[in-house]
């Protein structure tokens, strides 16, 4: 009951509207995607600005140039939405096009980024909010953070689309407000703007005169490359394509888009802004906090002090929408997990849906990672702003570079044109990653870069050991797919009522199965007459894309039963079969189960379970442990059952 009111009820994936319903529509997948880039507009604007020191006339080419990169790597990643429809983003580009173990970088690198994330965005909001209230409330600041932290877990726990409507009004009261403000910045300047063009020439003339062209090149480059949070988070949509509404393309173009047009014109329009009015840094306050107060701080209505409710209520929006921008995390993270968890570079159990249809271990894993972040840096967004930024534009690099492979090796329509959008996009995401690694990899950056690698090697260890036991399944097919080739075929045998069933849980047809059924025979000789094939086919990120995936799963279990119920014929027993398609193994076993107890009361339940020579954490946590959990639900339900052990041998490769 407590479940079901925290994250709802369960939803059916038989219902072929669910997918239309859970889908989003590029407004709300801009909501929840896109919060991330629109939320660095909180502080990557004002770290570029801040880093031009003196030289502020050159803030002019800053909003270009900011507005032209945030078009840029768009443009690019809209061409990966195309030549990727299913999704993936950086990992899936860097796996096919230039290798699995680029492709393990990416996703380790963005599995990070993302834990950063909703780190770096949920401490930032926790502090705006308590900027508000007295000081006495900051002690309690890694308190509210982790609440809140656990707040949005559940939330993602009850759907994506679910967690986006909820946070959708605080997105569009930032958007809305931060629109209104820069263009009343921009044309209560108006008369400004002439000779703001004259100056900034200029001041750049005379810059070059003093310092040298070259000087006043890395000045600006180095601002514009510390400015680089402001990109963070444009790669969203194409790794969370698979939630976006069919045509998954066309919603995936048009959602870049809205990200595109929103964070250049927001980003770009403050930096104009921080130039016209000549805002100040002051101690305690950010750089939009003190544009607000300059341009509508002293308004007044009557005696009312309209300008200081604008203050509150605008930086509130700005605290709140960081609180959004963790969603891309918990979206977009467990996604990446699912796409790393197919390749067997994660846990399988990461790709797993929960009864409400969402990614319920890699919300959970995501959300655990960023508590334990959260707790080791104490919420400081300081710390936290040295670790992040660092891994998006790893991603994007090589993103970008196996695009640009990609169009080089195949002949396409305007090939030159997407040639030069993503080789443009390399060489934009390679020098802002050069430069962040260059100046804060002493101040902290290296922490990121050792959770990175020790992720790698981790994921490296558990592919080993996963293709180590495919190593064994596939001797173990090959021996055991000859015993069906030595049986003749017979008629199907009549079924005993009174004899006893064996009742025995299979997957695909193989080697392992085959194993466990002439098992039952050589520990039970003579004994089962009637044979009961039952496998549940588990709906999870893999195959999680639509009405008819689930339909073509039904359809692949039924033939690879059909197999078993022949070989068991072949041997000279009667053999029926069950199916079913859930996301929940345990609850159709029950009730499956008790179904058939009830038609045959001699009935002995069967499952196998791999066994390995050295039992420890790591293959508990790789394997599930299914076959425990269903004994032990039979077992207390008065059912006999048997786990049939299928031997793992370490020397085996």
């Amino acid at each position: 009951m407590i479940k079901k009111i925290l994250i709802g009820g369960e939803k059916s994936v038989r219902d072929p509207r669910i997918f239309q319903r859970m889908a989003l529509v590029a407004f709300f997948a801009w909501v929840g995607l896109g919060a991330d880039g629109l939320s660095s507009s909180n502080y990557g604007p004002q770290e570029a600005f801040l880093s031009l020191g003196d030289h502020r006339h050159l803030a002019l080419y800053l909003a270009v140039m900011t507005a032209i990169t945030v078009i840029t790597i768009s443009l690019s990643y809209s061409q990966i939405i195309e030549l990727f429809p299913t999704g993936g983003g950086g990992y899936v580009v860097a796996t096919k096009l230039l290798g699995p173990a680029f492709g393990l970088v990416s996703g380790c690198a963005l599995v990070v980024d993302y834990m950063l994330t909703i780190s770096i965005s949920i401490s930032s909001g926790v502090e705006a909010v308590l900027s508000f209230l007295p000081p006495v409330y900051f002690q309690h600041k890694l308190t509210l953070i982790l609440l809140i932290t656990l707040a949005l877990v559940l939330l993602n726990l009850r759907g994506v689309k679910e967690s986006v409507a909820t946070l959708t009004p605080i997105f569009l009261f930032f958007f809305v407000s931060h629109v209104g403000l820069i263009l009343y910045g921009i044309f209560s300047h108006v008369s400004e703007t002439p000779t703001l063009f004259v100056d900034t020439i200029r001041e750049t003339r005379q810059g070059i005169q003093q310092l040298g062209f070259g000087a006043m090149a890395f000045i600006l480059l180095r601002a514009y490359s510390l400015g680089g949070g402001t990109y963070t988070g444009i790669e969203a949509v194409a790794n969370g394509l698979q939630i976006l509404r069919p045509p998954r393309v066309k919603t995936g173009k048009r959602t870049m888009f809205y990200m595109a047009a929103s964070l250049s014109f927001t980003a770009g329009g403050l930096l104009v802004c921080y130039l016209l009015t000549n805002v100040q840094h002051v101690a305690g306050k950010t750089l939009n906090a003190s544009l607000i107060e300059t341009l509508v701080g002293t308004w007044k209505i009557g005696g009312f002090p309209l300008g200081v409710w604008l203050l509150g209520l605008i930086l509130l929006s700005e605290g709140a929408i960081l609180f959004v921008a963790a969603q891309a995390g918990f979206i977009d993270g467990p996604r990446v997990l699912g796409n790393m968890a197919i390749d067997s570079w994660v846990p399988n159990r990461l790709m797993h849906l929960s009864e409400r249809l969402v990614v319920q271990n890699g919300i959970i894993f995501m959300g655990a990672a960023a508590i334990l972040i959260l707790v080791f840096t104490r919420g400081s967004v300081q710390v936290l702003v040295v670790m992040y930024s660092i891994n998006v534009f790893l991603d994007f690099s090589l993103a970008q570079l196996g695009m640009c492979l990609h169009w080089l090796k195949t002949p396409a329509p305007h090939r030159g044109k997407k040639l030069a959008i993503n080789l443009i996009g390399l060489l934009m995401s390679l020098s802002i990653l050069a430069v962040t690694v260059a100046i804060k990899f002493k101040e902290g950056g290296w922490i990121t870069l050792v959770i990175t690698l020790s992720f790698i090697v981790v994921c490296i260890l558990i592919r080993r050991h996963y293709n180590r036991v495919k190593g064994m399944m596939k001797r173990l097919d090959s021996v055991m797919t000859q015993v069906q080739q030595m049986t003749g075929k017979h008629a199907p045998p009549v079924r005993n009522d009174a004899a006893p069933t064996a009742v025995l849980f299979v997957r695909n047809f193989g080697g392992l199965g085959i194993h466990s059924f002439l098992n039952i025979h050589r520990i039970f000789p003579n004994y089962f007459k009637n044979f009961v094939f039952i496998s549940v086919g588990v709906v999870d990120w893999k195959n999680f894309k639509g009405a008819e995936e689930v339909k073509n799963l039904e359809s692949h279990i039924a033939v690879e039963l059909k197999k078993y119920v022949q070989l068991s014929n072949n041997f000279g027993f009667h053999a029926e079969s069950i199916l079913s398609v859930e996301t929940d193994t345990l609850a159709a076993v029950e009730e499956r189960c008790e179904e058939i107890q009830r038609k045959y009361n001699k009935a002995v339940f069967f499952v196998g379970k791999l066994i390995f020579e050295e039992e420890n954490l790591f293959t508990r946590l790789l394997h599930n442990q299914t076959a425990f959990s269903i004994q032990r639900i039979l077992q207390f339900k008065g059912i006999p059952s048997i786990v049939l052990p299928i031997r793992v041998i370490k020397t085996v490769k």
